[in-house]
């Protein structure tokens, strides 16, 4: 593993040299194993942001129901039931149930479309491992590797340079 003298994300890397970083992170200019590759990602985990946690049922549905005008409706239903208006109590309560409804459903699709967006943009990177430039998943860059900008930039590519 790469010295234990200052944490990775505290680093200067912007002002070391390249021989300099290299020797830090002890890679050799042809790059990390295939190997030391896999213990690193071990170590230090994907290249990936943390999401948050997908909001639960009940917070959604919250979300929906802390609105004012959802709020005055829900009041307006009361009242109405209790000067004995239960057809308009009803009426109001179902508007009010089914606009929570179709807000939770269109949330959940949208979280869902989202998810897919991400998956197929997923950027690969070129690096040198093995001592030959490789492609692989931008998720799976460590700390050693050496990234390499492509020989060809096609008009759709996905590469996270």
């Amino acid at each position: 593993m790469p010295h234990e003298q200052e944490p990775i994300a505290e680093q200067e890397w912007h002002a070391l040299k390249a021989e300099e970083v290299l020797k830090h992170l002890e890679v050799r200019e042809n790059g990390l194993t295939t190997k030391e590759a896999q213990s690193r990602l071990g170590h230090y985990g994907p290249n990936q942001l943390k999401e948050a946690p997908r909001p639960t049922f009940l917070q959604m549905l919250w979300e929906q129901l802390n609105n004012f005008v959802v709020i005055l409706l829900i009041i307006a239903s009361v009242v109405s039931a209790l000067l004995g208006d239960y057809i308009e109590a009803s009426a109001i309560m179902a508007i009010v149930v089914l606009n929570a409804v179709l807000g939770i459903v269109q949330e959940r699709r949208a979280e869902e479309a989202l998810a897919a967006l991400k998956k197929l943009a997923a950027p690969d990177a070129q690096v040198i491992r093995d001592g030959r430039r490789q492609s692989i998943p931008a998720r799976d860059l460590v700390p050693g590797d050496i990234h390499m900008r492509p020989l060809i930039v096609h008009p759709f590519s996905k590469s996270a340079a």
